[in-house]
């Protein structure tokens, strides 16, 4: 069992290299639930600071990017759109690009049917502008009737660019909306944004058909809006200042028959272009049945939910993205972005990012000025499309041979999920007293980066907030590769690891996929207690951080002297002279 120990990490990973299984893209449309992501007004929350929080639903490999800011060259392009591989085969195109673009923190992924890597679902950028991108299936019949191949940006080349360009989240939609109209639109069936700025939201539908149909509506400092997936309801047919939209997009329905003027019933944008929610209506604190295929997957219900917390505060936003009712193996990362206008510096604007999974990994504050995130966070082969096809590029030597934080917390979400009721509220716990030390920390390293900012020292105070940002990811790191070895020793010991009780063709989740298929944390409701609200006012306690720098117990002295005496003897191999 002990040299199982030593040997099953290392035949998993290469297992798992080889990226979705070729049928992957096949049950994909059978899942009700994708993205999700949540916008709480200033006048909700406890500090008049707007939040916008989310994760992306992809299972390729996920790291954190902080991308600087760039000057192009004149007449620069970019490519956008998708490849034949598609789900709806489109083609690749280049559209012009702006003389500069801003720097911005996002979490980058490696795979979705036919579009380019890498692929972003926004983040935020160094003007204060947040973004979130959700998918909204469009009605089937302009889905079918999308023309192919199709060319315009998809949605991770309009989330980029929003990133790149818009100084504000009204901005950000007369952008997108701006490349829509004017080059059109690349889609897998529908998607929608929301954005964010400090004084207001926005959220953006762009409808299937290749009709650049897209519609916009402003999210007020009293409102929540959960996108689970994106929605806009009742919309006016002449656009004002908090409705914008392509010019087609009441004629388009009209010339169709999905909606009479004179039928008295209001312009529903999602009873007219969309699909029903697929999820049904719950009661705030209900607990949805196991066999709901779609459960907690009804946004205005959560919206209920959420006015519930007011006044909201960072942490709450962390643990709605945390919630274990929906952050489950689709849960790619986490975002949570507090939109503050009053840093004394742009620089000192935050995005909090748990690399995959928030039930089991901690948020770590990446600020604008941070110049770089640590290797293990970067991009690893781990869960990476054809990796497996290929050998590694030298240049990626190094940052390859470091452990990766993602396939670390992911792994831990395997062990601890697997088995919830005994290890979820310790993970739990451990996280969120980890990030309570952190934002015990992090005024002073923001004073200090304050005050290098306003003397002219602007590198001085990048260098304070890369150093703290390291040394957190570092500690985080630490703390999920600790949990995850004991709790592999504690299941050890508690009636061994447990193997696939199925003859199966390999590890791929099969057939009709429903959310409670998926490996999951959800303990009914959520945690124990149940779900966000029923766990409102207590955010973490630094003493119930386990000393992750300690050999969890379960671990023998001699697998530990031998694991050492192993690393040496593959460094003296790799070290001693060769013959040429």
């Amino acid at each position: 069992m002990r040299w199982a120990a030593l040997i099953l990490p290392l035949c998993l990973a290469v297992l798992m290299t080889s990226g979705p299984p070729a049928g992957a893209r096949a049950r994909e449309k059978t899942a009700p639930d994708k993205s999700f992501a949540v916008y709480v007004g200033k006048n909700l929350t406890r500090n008049g600071r707007p939040f916008l929080g989310g994760f992306g639903h992809e299972p390729s490999s996920h790291w954190i990017d902080i991308v600087p800011r760039k000057r192009h060259p004149e007449g620069s392009t970019i490519e956008v759109g998708a490849t034949a591989e598609a789900n709806i085969p489109g083609e690749l195109t280049r559209i012009p690009q702006v003389p500069e673009t801003a720097r911005y923190i996002t979490s980058n992924y490696s795979e979705f049917a036919g579009f380019p890597a890498p692929l972003t679902n926004g983040g935020l950028n160094e003007h204060g502008v947040a973004a979130r991108d959700v998918w909204s299936p469009s009605r089937p019949e302009p889905v079918k009737q999308t023309p192919t191949p199709q060319r315009g940006p998809n949605y991770s080349d309009l989330s980029r660019i929003a990133m790149e360009r818009a100084r504000t989240a009204r901005e950000a939609v007369e952008i997108v909306g701006g490349l829509i109209d004017r080059y059109g639109y690349t889609t897998y069936g529908g998607n929608s944004h929301l954005f964010a700025d400090a004084n207001e939201g926005w959220v953006l539908i762009e409808f299937a058909g290749g009709r650049g149909l897209w519609a916009a509506q402003r999210l007020g400092p009293d409102e929540v809006r959960v996108s689970y997936p994106g929605y806009i309801g009742a919309f006016p047919t002449t656009p004002g200042a908090d409705h914008l939209s392509s010019p087609n997009l009441v004629g388009y329905a009209v010339d169709r028959g999905w909606w009479r003027p004179d039928s008295g019933q209001p312009f529903d944008l999602r009873a007219v272009y969309g699909t029903p929610f697929p999820g049904a209506p719950f009661a705030v604190g209900a607990k949805i049945s196991p066999d709901d295929e779609g459960p907690y997957r009804h946004p205005p219900s959560l919206e209920a939910e959420f006015r519930r917390l007011a006044p909201v505060t960072l942490q709450d936003v962390m643990r709605i993205v945390r919630d274990p009712r929906w952050a489950d193996d689709r849960a790619g990362y986490g975002h949570v972005a507090e939109l503050d206008a009053s840093v004394r510096d742009p620089e000192l604007a935050t995005l909090w990012v748990a690399v995959t999974s928030a039930v089991t990994a901690p948020y770590l504050p990446v600020h604008i000025g941070t110049r770089s995130v640590p290797p293990e966070y970067r991009q690893h082969r781990y869960l990476t499309h054809n990796s497996a096809r290929t050998y590694l590029d030298p240049e990626f030597a190094e940052q390859e041979a470091t452990e990766y934080a993602t396939q670390t917390y992911k792994r831990l979400f395997y062990a601890t999920c697997a088995r919830p009721r005994k290890y979820l509220g310790q993970v739990t716990r451990a996280l969120e007293g980890f990030e309570a030390r952190i934002l015990g920390e992090l005024s002073a390293v923001e004073r200090r980066a304050a005050t290098a900012y306003a003397s002219g020292a602007r590198e001085e105070a990048r260098r304070i907030l890369t150093s703290a940002s390291d040394g957190w990811a570092a500690d985080g790191l630490a703390l999920g590769g600790y949990l995850l070895a004991r709790q592999l020793a504690e299941s050890r010991a508690d009636g061994g690891l447990r193997s696939p009780s199925a003859d199966i063709p390999d590890m791929s989740l099969r057939g009709k996929v429903s959310a409670r298929d998926r490996i999951n944390c959800d303990l009914g409701g959520g945690w124990a207690e149940g779900g966000t609200l029923a766990r409102r006012g207590s955010y973490g306690n630094p003493a119930d951080v386990p000393d992750y720098r300690a050999r969890p117990a379960g671990a023998s002295a001699w697998w530990f002297v031998l694991a050492v005496a192993g690393g040496l003897i593959v460094g003296w191999f790799l070290r001693r002279p060769r013959l040429r």
